[in-house]
């Protein structure tokens, strides 16, 4: 296979569904960082710490459940939803004031 783009011909319309697929999860991001911030607005409020280690195994047991039902590898789902966990927990840590002592 030469890599020439007269060769990936077959896979361009494959491409556009993979695209409008990662548009439409890019959406869901955006939407669930919008509730992500009501929760930053509920933490502050009542406060509460970025990081609720049980909150995380239920979200990824359930994600693990969801994803082997629906055909998608568990660890896969598992790798990408720790990361995103990771990640937001960090954003709150930046958003929510520091613990008192």
């Amino acid at each position: 296979m030469s890599g020439r783009a007269s060769d990936e011909f077959p896979l361009a319309p494959l491409r556009v569904e993979i695209d409008a697929v990662d548009a439409e999860i890019v959406g869901l991001l955006a939407r669930r960082l919008g509730i992500v911030e009501r929760v930053i607005a509920i933490k502050q409020e009542h406060g509460l710490p970025a990081l609720l280690p049980d909150r995380v195994e239920e979200v990824v047991a359930h994600v693990r459940e969801k994803a082997s039902q629906g055909g998608v590898p568990p660890d896969l789902a598992e790798t990408l939803w720790r990361a995103m966990i990771d990640w937001t927990i960090a954003y709150e840590e930046r958003r929510l004031p520091e613990p008192r002592s």
